[in-house]
């Protein structure tokens, strides 16, 4: 109910005082029907009950993406410049070109505020940049997030409002007054010690592909992973190992379980064990930096600790849940993370399904039976995210199981033995011999990933797979999982039907493709692109194939294309019945007047006026080949004339009718 309300709260736009004042109400009603319902009576106190937990997950959200900075009009208040006083809470991995920030605002125009924007400056060959808890002074003025400008393009804006980001500040450094001693943060210090711990690996002999998978390993910092490193991680299906996550920490309890045991033999000892244990997993969450996936798996297996402590029977689920009712409570922003997503589903799938692989064989052979829990507790946890992975991501690495039978055994060795050089590296007592081995280890581990990695017939890519097929796959895995721990006739009638509900969704797309016809202007830097889509055939017409990305990929997947083929651009098209002329840098005007559309590529020097004038357009377009400045003095010029104008870096890709 609590994940239903923040859906609701964030989809919603409900006034937080109407919720307050709802739940006020409902409150003494809870209280009554507590004292005064009868078991056979009417469910008023459950129905209550779910009413204001759906109303707590509409209360946190709301909170989480409150975004007016304190003034009734955000949108008319932050087109002009203003002082602003922001604290960073979050340093982005940077892009080519920028370094990016989350930051908290402080003060707006010295008045108290509230937010969370997006900061950027430009990288310079100084490598300078903010640290998390640095309180900045600028002024500038903020700037809705662009959405994405060409279809089946990753939406940066969507992503950002899911992190409660919804306006971004674009600066330079030189331009920002770093206030002194400025308040610290848990996070901030997190931080500092990370870097910290970083920079004393960084005066040991590691490798740099080494040291970089060691810093993702151990802290949880991936940023400086080469491109094929991380590639190679993701398409062996072990992509996990490098994020700081349920499977480390889940690791390292066990670990610490085992450590600890001599303390039970002391009197209390067994609740000075608990507190040593919880404590030391989140001395490890602030050493790994307090990042979102480290809070929510420490915060699981505490509540996993203390049922451990208890020693009774307990249900999983209800410590799965209790932690995930706590995390959305305080972060309820994480619901929409792909990483808790996966996370949560992989738990709940090992809790699950790994007992009923068991129950199903269990090998009387220590090596056998050894390996095929490794291969259960993998296949439950490929079961679980496999819907969720497929749908953001479109691939399925087939030999996911082989890279975890080699590589999770070992896990735990090389998690201790990581922690271990991190502790000594501290106290600068780290020898070189501790150094050469634990080098080697992660040199061998990386050789192994690569090794799986390049079996590319195994890695299985471009799946098109939409929400409802990801909704339906989890239907089918769960009533498969429960017809065959308990087989009975009813459960294959529905098995049979989510499997025809499941071919039939993709049969009424493949029908709904035969007659479908796209011709569409896409956005691109620097590049002309023009896809003409005839069922699940996609021609894309460029004028440089280098410059082309992702676009043709994303689209073929979204749209289910399966024959995609490239020609350079012509400076004439029949679109129906219109006609579409192309003015590249050549500026040849047309040998036809009045051309239904009119497309500038390339930055042509033309006198705007005088072609208007005589080729007579009835539409203007300009894409992402031109240069700005000249694409705003051409829409000025349009705007004169009155003839529509579409620039594609403003209002994204064009359909042609």
């Amino acid at each position: 109910m609590l994940i239903l309300g923040i859906v609701i709260g964030f989809y919603v736009e409900i006034p937080i005082l109407f919720i307050l004042i709802l739940m006020f109400v409902l409150l003494p009603v809870l209280y009554w029907a507590s004292k005064s319902q009868k078991r056979e009576g009417f469910p008023f106190f459950e129905l209550t009950s779910i009413t204001i937990t759906i109303c707590l997950g509409m209360l946190v959200v709301g909170l989480a993406t409150s975004n007016d900075f304190g003034y009734p009009s955000t949108e008319q208040t932050l087109n002009s410049e203003r002082l602003w006083h922001i604290k960073i809470k979050e340093v982005l991995k940077p892009n080519p070109y920028t370094q990016r920030y989350v930051a908290k605002v402080i003060a707006l125009d010295k008045k108290e505020s509230s937010g969370t924007i997006l900061l950027t400056h430009p990288l310079d060959s100084t490598g300078k940049k903010f640290n998390v808890d640095d309180e900045l002074l600028l002024i500038d003025k903020a700037e809705s997030i662009s959405p994405s400008l060409n279809p089946h393009q990753f939406d940066y804006r969507d992503y950002l409002r899911k992190q409660g980001v919804q306006y971004q500040v674009k600066t330079h450094f030189e331009s920002v007054i770093i206030k002194d001693n400025a308040a610290k943060t848990w996070v901030g210090r997190a931080h500092r010690l990370r870097d910290h711990i970083i920079s004393k690996l960084r005066q040991q002999n590691f490798g740099p592909e080494e040291l970089a998978v060691i810093q993702a390993l151990l802290l949880g910092q991936r940023d400086d992973i080469s491109e094929d490193t991380y590639n190679n991680y993701k398409n062996a299906g072990a992509v996990h190992i490098l994020a700081v996550s349920g499977l480390h920490v889940g690791i390292l309890l066990l670990i610490l379980e085992f450590l600890f045991i001599p303390l039970e033999r002391l009197k209390n000892g067994r609740p000075l064990k608990l507190i040593f244990v919880v404590g030391l997993l989140w001395s490890y969450a602030f050493i790994a930096g307090l990042s979102p996936s480290i809070v929510r798996a420490v915060t699981m297996f505490s509540f996993l600790a203390y049922a451990m402590y208890l020693n009774r029977p307990t249900n999983s689920f209800n410590i799965i849940a209790l932690s995930i009712f706590f995390v959305l409570l305080i972060k309820p922003l994480f619901l929409f993370q792909v990483g808790f997503q996966m996370s949560y589903a992989a738990v709940i799938a090992i809790v699950w399904i790994y007992p009923k692989l068991q129950k199903f064989w269990y090998p009387d052979n220590f090596l056998v039976r050894k390996t095929w829990q490794l291969l259960s507790v993998s296949v439950a946890a490929q079961l679980g995210v496999l819907p969720i992975s497929l749908y953001y991501f479109h691939q399925f690495p087939a030999l996911f199981f082989v890279s975890n039978l080699l590589i999770i055994p070992f896990l735990g060795l090389i998690l201790g033995i990581g922690l271990l050089t991190i502790t000594l590296s501290m106290v600068d007592l780290l020898p070189n011999f501790l150094v050469v081995a634990y080098n080697k280890i992660i040199q061998l581990m990386n050789w192994i990933i690569a090794w799986v990695a390049q079996q590319e017939g195994f890695i299985i890519k471009d799946i098109p797979f939409d929400s409802v097929q990801m909704i339906l796959a989890y239907v089918f895995i769960i009533f498969l999982v429960t017809f065959l721990s308990k087989p009975n006739k009813r459960m294959v009638f529905i098995l049979l039907a989510v499997l025809i509900g499941f071919q039939g969704w993709v049969l009424w797309h493949q029908t709904q493709l035969h007659d479908k016809e796209n011709f569409i202007l896409m956005h691109k830097s620097r590049n002309t692109v023009l896809f003409h889509q005839t069922g699940r055939v996609l021609n894309v017409l460029t004028s440089d194939t280098t410059l082309i990305g992702n676009l043709a990929a994303n689209f073929s997947v979204a749209e289910r294309i399966q024959t995609t083929s490239f020609e350079p651009t012509r400076n004439s098209y029949q679109i129906g019945q219109k006609r579409l002329y192309i003015m590249d840098s050549l500026a040849l005007f047309p040998l036809e007047r009045q051309p239904d559309y009119l497309l500038l590529t390339q930055s042509p020097k033309i006198n705007m006026e005088r072609l208007l004038d005589t080729v007579q357009p009835k539409m203007v377009l300009a894409d992402g080949s031109n240069y700005k400045s000249m694409v705003m003095l051409w829409k000025q010029t349009c705007a004169q004339k009155e003839i529509p104008f579409h620039y594609t870096g403003e209002k994204g890709a064009f359909y042609f009718e």
